[in-house]
């Protein structure tokens, strides 16, 4: 079972993916903050981050950072509201997947994050083939 982490500020935002993914199959953890993120990427190892790019405590560029320091092949997808097309930009340099605008539809989430890791899992595929 594939686990992702939800890392938003919002409330409402958290249990609508929560709910999206958990019928996917996907084993969810929620986070609240950046900082928050951090602390628990160390402990739940998730297969794929959401992360929202404004939240207080940590934002979501520097929490990507950090979990990436942790993890340099951490699969981050940032969710952004219109209108933050520089911070997504600045998140897909510091190494994010991609990422999903809000309000999103539930098709696109399942759609992008069932892409992203199955390609991740073909990265992994491959990468151990070549060894």
């Amino acid at each position: 079972m594939k686990k992702i982490m939800v890392v938003d500020d919002s409330l409402i935002v958290r249990v609508n993916l929560k709910k999206i993914l958990q019928k996917q199959g996907y084993m969810v953890t929620e986070a609240a903050n950046g900082q928050e993120a951090v602390e628990k990427y160390r402990i739940f190892r998730p297969d794929l981050v959401t992360m929202d790019i404004t939240m207080p405590v940590l934002d979501g560029i520097s929490s990507l950072q950090q979990i990436r320091t942790i993890d340099g092949n951490a699969c981050v997808v940032m969710i952004s509201a219109l209108g933050q097309e520089i911070k997504i930009i600045e998140a897909m340099n510091q190494g994010a997947r991609h990422f999903i605008v809000k309000p999103f539809k539930e098709t696109e989430v399942i759609n992008k994050i069932g892409s992203i890791l199955e390609d991740k899992a073909e990265e992994q595929v491959n990468a151990f083939a070549s060894k």
